[in-house]
Order: structure tokens, then C-alpha cells, then sequence
């Protein structure tokens, strides 16, 4: 996406026990929060915009649609140029750091690729662990390795699921200065999932706030309870 483009997602979809109905228009750049308790429907949101859930409505970043259901288009999740990670990493235990960071970059065509690598590997201040297996690492270094894996891929968005919720307090502590830093630097927009007010207060530009699967407030870090 360029500066001035949006991310806009128009989302219906129903199950035996949860619904979800939500209209947003989140912007190019920056971190977009999405908050509210378990249930509220902040990983199907995700899920839906990289396509590994179908609702009814539309996906459509910058001047790319992924999704419109009104004219028959679904663009699968391996077309979708995003990066996705998850509350655990999904790294190979059996490979190496680096393997691991190569193998993100190999699976996907882009220019520059070894490029992109290296401004990832810095970003999230990894190089030091490129020799080690990811077994050896702990949880946020885990964590760390599984961000640049996808910012190294070049995706025109970044969706984030939780990504310190496995971890303890020292662990959270040890990866959101790293996060801080992507932010600062990155004009990749990112979307955020979390319940945790800090992460919300440390990194969000957009709060959406959501419950029982629908938008109850979209705003600035204001709207967050207990913001202040």
C-alpha cells in the first residue's frame, strides 16, 4: 500500500455459537490494535483478512481486492502478500535460525529478497542468533525470528495474533522495545491483536475495540478502558 491508501474490510459471518459483523477502514501505515476479551472475534478478523476464514464482505488493500463476495473474487491466502504470525511461532526446530529465515524468503518470489532480509534481521536485532538452532531460543528471541521471517518476505501488511501472549512478564519486556523500534521504522501497516492494555498504550496508532464480534469503538489510544 502507498501513503493515503487504506485497508478496508467489511466482514458477515455466522456460527451455531458467534456471529461477526464488522465494517472497518484501517489506515496504510502505522500499528492497528485490535482489543477486547477472548470471543470478541480479534483472531477471526485476521484469519478472514489473510483468507484461512471465509465470511461474507470484502477485503480490499490499497487497490487490491482479496476478496469480494458480491462479485464472486477470492484471492487465496499464498496470492495474499501478507506476513501472519501467530501467538506461538511456527518455526523448524530441526533447522537453524537462518534456515529458518531463508526458507521464509525462498517460499515467496520478491525483489531484493536478501535485502529485505537483512533490514529484518537488524530490525528485530536477531543477527546474533542466526548459528543457533530455534530450538535452543527462548520464547521472545522464538518471537523474533518469527517477525523477521515475515517482514523479510516484503508483505503489504502484517498481521500479528497475539504474538506475546505465550510469554512472561521479563519475555514481554524483553521483545515490545524490539516492537517499539519496528514501528518506529517500518511504514509496513500492522495489525495487532492483544487483550493486554500495555501493548495497546505502547504501540497502537488505531485502537478498535471489539466485543461479541462487533465494533464497539474506533479510535485513538483514548478509547482503551483504563487509558489513562
Amino acid at each position: 500500500m502507498t501513503h493515503g491508501q487504506t485497508l478496508s474490510v467489511t466482514l458477515s459471518l455466522a456460527r451455531p455459537d458467534f456471529s461477526l459483523e464488522v465494517e472497518l477502514e484501517l489506515p496504510a501505515r502505522g500499528i492497528t490494535v485490535l482489543f477486547g476479551p477472548s470471543g470478541a472475534g480479534k483472531t477471526t478478523i485476521l484469519r478472514c483478512i489473510a483468507g484461512l476464514e471465509r465470511a461474507r464482505g470484502h477485503v480490499v488493500i490499497g487497490d487490491r481486492c482479496w476478496q469480494d463476495s458480491a462479485k464472486g473474487i477470492f484471492v487465496p491466502t499464498w496470492r495474499r502478500a501478507l506476513g501472519f504470525v501467530f501467538q506461538e511461532a511456527s518455526l523448524f526446530d530441526h533447522m537453524s535460525v537462518a534456515a529458518n529465515l531463508s526458507y521464509g524468503v525462498e517460499r515467496v518470489c520478491v525483489p531484493q529478497a536478501q535485502d529485505a532480509l537483512s533490514q529484518a534481521v537488524s530490525l528485530l536485532g536477531i543477527s546474533h542468533l542466526q548459528g543457533r538452532s530455534t530450538a535452543s531460543l527462548s520464547g521472545g528471541e522464538r518471537q523474533r525470528v518469527a517477525i523477521a521471517r515475515a517482514l523479510a518476505t516484503q508483505p503489504e501488511i502484517l498481521l500479528l495474533d497475539e504474538p506475546l501472549a505465550s510469554l512472561d512478564y521479563a519475555r514481554k519486556q524483553e521483545v515490545l522495545p524490539w516492537l517499539e523500534r519496528m514501528h518506529q521504522e517500518l511504514s509496513t501497516p500492522i495489525v495487532y491483536v492483544t487483550h493486554s492494555v500495555e501493548e495497546a498504550k505502547r504501540l497502537a496508532d488505531l485502537v478498535v475495540l471489539l466485543e461479541n464480534g462487533r465494533v464497539t469503538s474506533c479510535g485513538p489510544l483514548e478509547v482503551l478502558p483504563n487509558a489513562g
